[in-house]
């Protein structure tokens, strides 16, 4: 078990014992580098317990077990696992916004076929990080009103980065370029989602030519087509 400074909190029986009105919301965030330390091993204790036992019996008690810390220690910085599913949620979109920067950075090649593959791979890249987790959070897991935010701002986001592609890309034959970029968004996100954390999951590589094949195809045809 790892050091643990906080002192014992094992009174608390239940995550009910300690839960705000806002049950997604975690404790204030932490600054001495021992607490930072400690916040990252619950997360990613509670990543692995997810992933490994579902939302449902993915409990506190695994989660600072997994961590090796006790129980109330867990309770300081996450008063129950709705919040610690939030903090991971907000990783993995946090992770997204940053893939999709870093390449749209690098620039765009030439081809539309090749344009797709940064946003795909893009999203495959941050699927493939226990993709049984992406299937607990997007899945089984409750959500906040805050965090559907965060999701549609994400979506938001990715949106306007394909639709100013498709605006100014001389292969591209549709006519409403911001509607054909929400089907892309959505499109992608559900096939890499889908196929990536099925029971029988289709190979990355697969998923991504597979997917520039459908799509490729749909912004190259002709308007009313």
């Amino acid at each position: 078990m790892r050091s643990d400074p906080r002192g014992d909190y094992s009174h608390f029986e239940g995550e009910d014992a300690v839960t705000p009105t806002d049950r997604f919301r975690p404790r204030s965030q932490p600054k001495q580098e021992r607490s930072v330390d400690t916040r990252r091993w619950i997360l990613e204790a509670a990543a692995q317990v997810f992933g490994e036992f579902g939302y449902g019996a993915g409990t506190t008690n695994r989660i600072a077990e997994r961590a090796g810390i006790s129980i109330g220690s867990l309770y300081r910085y996450f008063p129950n696992k709705d919040a610690i599913l939030r903090a991971l949620m907000e990783q993995h979109l946090d992770a997204g916004a940053a893939l999709y920067e870093q390449r749209l950075a690098a620039g765009l090649p030439p081809e539309l076929e090749d344009c797709l593959r940064v946003f795909i791979k893009a999203t495959i890249d941050n699927h493939r990080d226990n993709p049984r987790l992406h299937r607990v959070l997007f899945e089984e897991a409750p959500r906040s009103p805050d965090l559907l935010a965060r999701l549609h701002e994400f979506e938001q986001f990715a949106v306007a980065s394909v639709a100013a592609l498709l605006e100014h890309h001389p292969q591209v034959r549709v006519a409403d370029p911001v509607l054909s970029a929400r089907i892309v968004v959505v499109t992608v996100e559900s096939m890499v989602h889908r196929l990536m954390t099925a029971a029988n999951p289709v190979p990355a590589p697969r998923i991504e030519d597979e997917t520039v094949i459908l799509l490729s195809g749909y912004l190259r045809r002709e308007p009313g087509v």
